[in-house]
């Protein structure tokens, strides 16, 4: 039988949009807090982005995760909900749901088994906290009068004192992903930071198309963008640049803007000059090869046209040579967008709400968390742990109403 229009409103303490893995996480600790919260995602299952996350294995934290590995236009405001909920906190969460993992390079934490369980021990956090899910519920509209906010989604209507939202962002639209999140802040008055993609492949065009030749070669590299570096493997692409080191980068390249990449992040200054001091009968294509996939060292070896025996050629050829290939410049002539982005930069600006709570500043009961805000990590499980900080700082806040018990 369906619910008439005129019916009343369902009262809740809380009423989170997004079941996501900051939305999850929120709604679980306010629940557990004693808080009646609802759940609502337009997505028919919760936590699609955290079953594809790590080859399905989900990259669900890092042990280092710190402020400065966070982008946003106010650096400092993470700094809070990670100090106050920490990786230790979620292992602890996922140690005692005996949930088997192992830390596979650079503090990243992955489950042994599937991201599965990341998502079903999120749901039982819910369930002990007798959260109420509305999935496969589209979310219309969104309204806020007299201190309370009113929500209309699959033909219900439900209202609440505190509305979180926890939407993320654009980045991978198969995957239901939408800019919701914006539109509602902006609706309300809070300021966006132009949202753009992140860790995401770059495109080569020009001259450097012929790099796409090299489509499926990685390499150990040092990439550069700006300031920021990062030594980890580099994928050539059919399209242009990929692979950890390359999506670590993108996050700080602007469009415009040179990349650069060292292929040989391991030989010292003047390793060329000593070859040719050892062995003056071997050439500079040889040693790539012996230090490099061989379609990458010939690739290389031709665009830096030295030929012949090291013997035959002068020191300063060598040490150009030398100092290309420690900073080979590219100029990426855009990214592959929020298609194959795996996360956001921008979004809902840090000035507008608490760093604390993550109440907004202007519209008391308003919440944002995860990937809608303006706080992007690194590669590596650091994402992840800003929705577990977020969401959990956002739940230790919300209000309970005595109404909607």
């Amino acid at each position: 039988m369906s619910r008439s229009p005129a019916a009343a409103p369902e009262r809740f303490d809380a009423i989170v949009l997004g079941a996501g893995g900051a939305g999850m996480m929120c709604a679980a600790m306010a629940g557990q807090r004693g808080c009646r919260v609802l759940l609502v995602d337009h997505a028919d299952r919760p936590g699609k982005k955290i079953l594809i996350s790590g080859g399905g294995r989900c990259n669900f934290t890092n042990l280092h995760t710190a402020p400065d590995r966070y982008l946003s236009a106010n650096p400092h405001f993470a700094k809070s909900a990670l100090s106050r909920y920490r990786p230790a906190d979620f292992l602890a969460l996922v140690e005692r749901h005996r949930i088997a993992w192992h830390e596979k390079t650079l503090g990243q934490l992955f489950c042994d088994g599937s991201a599965r369980q990341i998502v079903d021990m999120l749901l039982g956090e819910c369930a002990a906290g007798g959260v109420e899910l509305a999935l496969g519920a589209a979310i219309g509209a969104v309204d806020h009068a007299d201190g309370r906010f009113r929500v209309a989604f699959g033909g219900r209507t439900a209202e609440a004192p505190a509305l979180v939202v926890a939407t993320g962002g654009p980045s991978i639209p198969k995957m239901g992903a939408t800019g919701f999140a914006y539109d509602l802040a902006r609706r309300f008055g809070l300021k966006v930071v132009e949202p753009r993609p992140a860790l995401v492949p770059l495109t080569l065009g020009g001259e450097e198309v012929l790099f796409r030749t090299l489509s499926g070669v990685s390499a150990d590299v040092v990439a550069r963008a700006g300031r920021a570096s990062f030594r980890e493997a580099a994928l050539f692409t059919h399209r242009g640049l990929s692979g950890p080191a390359i999506l670590q980068i993108s996050s700080y390249w602007r469009h415009g803007e040179e990349i650069g990449v060292d292929f040989l992040p391991k030989r010292e200054a003047g390793w060329l000059a000593a070859a040719k001091r050892s062995a003056p009968r071997t050439n500079l294509r040889r040693l790539l090869g012996a230090a490099l996939p061989d379609r990458l060292a010939d690739t290389l070896a031709d665009r830096i046209g030295l030929a012949g025996d090291l013997a035959n050629l002068p020191d300063r050829k060598l040490e150009e040579a030398e100092r290309r290939l420690r900073d080979w410049r590219f100029r990426p002539n855009g990214t592959e967008g929020f298609a194959k982005a795996e996360v956001t930069l921008g979004g809902i600006a840090t000035a507008e709400l608490s760093s604390r709570t993550m109440e907004s500043r202007r519209v008391p009961g308003l919440y944002a968390i995860g990937e809608a805000v303006d706080v992007t990590g690194w590669l590596g499980g650091y994402n992840f742990q800003w929705a577990w900080a977020s969401g959990w700082a956002a739940a230790q806040a919300l209000p309970r109403d005595d109404a909607a018990a």
